[in-house]
């Protein structure tokens, strides 16, 4: 098999990092509830957006199986697969999906950015192991049953994964509307210039992003929302995700009022972090919530933390044309994480307490203040 390492090497050598290291850091601009009710009451054409981000997680750590299928050695790759398998079925996508869509319900937001939207089919009757799990058709049921009616603007595909007789995964990206708020223009998905390829047999990392032109609340919006690469080294992965980001704020170009959401794989201050600022953007977490760590990754692959196991925030929402995060017209509105609290956790079909996902969620409600579109 050939190593992750000798495809990574290759790629380093064509990468280049898009960023700035000048760029300066986001200044903090508060606003609160009250704010917010304030403006969306003025009668003079302004209004909120609200959207969400969320990484639905698999259900296993999927880099340590790619790890043992990419080794040399033969007799890590069963294990490796039969404990991913066993961890999926702990998980519970079903029970946790039902969590996600009654916090889309309590919340209602116009456009909901989804990452590592699988598709599973594992298949294997010695081990008695029978999962067939569309996550994106049992999302849309769990919606449907709480009477929601998300629909789909656009799905993109990432991940594919054949790694051995019996098993197969496909990873999406895929953004919601709430159509009763939202009328899509045009929606296209995309694939980044630089991707780690085939990383073992059967393996095939082809990331992208999700993107679409949309009316909401009367103005006309550029949405995106992306996954960059997990896998891999971090000094080869800061240059990846730079490049990776750098092809959707090359896509949006000056697009305005723009959103980008998703799981970034990149911390604040990094180069894709600075990749966004350069083209205009503003972390709405690092200018609402100033001094707040906002960490977003990661519960346990397991989900069986009793406490939050977070680490690193890579979990972003960045808005452009909305107001700034320095000037006279700071960016307004509220931003808040779901599934970082005890309270949010619940029983799976085995009745143990588990998270929504291995990540934390984020929902941000952005006022629309005339004049921040120029």
């Amino acid at each position: 098999m050939k190593p992750v390492l000798r495809f990574l090497a290759a790629l380093a050598v064509v990468l280049t990092q898009a960023c700035s290291e000048d760029t300066p850091p986001t200044a903090p601009a508060i606003a609160d509830g009250a704010a917010v009710a304030e403006q969306s009451g003025r009668g003079d054409g302004a209004n909120a957006v609200k959207v969400m981000t969320q990484n639905l997680y698999v259900g296993a750590d999927v880099d340590a199986v790619i790890t043992a299928l990419a080794t040399p050695d033969p007799e890590d790759d069963v294990p490796a697969l039969l404990a991913a398998v066993a961890t999926v079925e702990r998980t519970d996508f079903p029970a946790r999906a039902n969590a996600i869509a009654k916090k889309i319900g309590a919340e209602r937001p116009a456009v909901v950015g989804l990452q590592e939207v699988s598709n599973l089919e594992i298949e294997l009757p010695p081990l008695g192991v029978s999962i067939h799990e569309d996550f994106l058709q049992i999302l849309l049921d769990a919606l449907a049953a709480r009477g929601l009616n998300y629909t789909v603007a656009i799905v993109g595909q990432n991940l594919v994964a054949t790694p051995a007789p019996g098993i197969s995964l496909t990873d999406n990206d895929v953004m919601l509307i709430d159509p009763a708020q939202v009328t899509v223009l045009s929606a296209s998905a995309h694939q980044f210039t630089n991707n780690l390829g085939v990383v073992a047999p059967g393996v095939d990392l082809e990331r992208g992003w999700v993107q679409m032109t949309a009316v909401i609340g009367g103005k006309t919006f550029a949405i995106a929302s992306l996954h960059t690469e997990g896998t891999g080294p971090e000094e080869l992965l800061l240059g990846l995700h730079a490049s990776q980001v750098n092809d959707v704020v090359v896509s949006l170009g000056t697009a305005s009022p723009a959103i980008v959401m998703g799981d970034f794989n990149a911390r604040p201050g990094s180069p894709a972090y600075q990749v966004m600022q350069g083209g205009g953007f503003t972390d709405v977490w690092g200018a609402l919530r100033p001094g707040a760590a906002g960490l977003t990754c990661c519960h346990l692959a397991d989900l069986s933390n009793a406490q939050p196991n977070f680490y690193e925030r890579i979990d972003y929402v960045w808005t452009r044309g909305l107001g700034e995060a320095r000037g006279s017209q700071p960016l307004v509105g509220q931003v808040n994480r779901y599934g970082e609290v005890p309270a949010d956790r619940f029983r799976n079909a085995a009745g143990q307490l588990i998270w929504p996902s291995d990540h934390a969620g984020l929902i941000a409600n952005i006022m629309q203040v005339p004049g921040h579109d120029r």
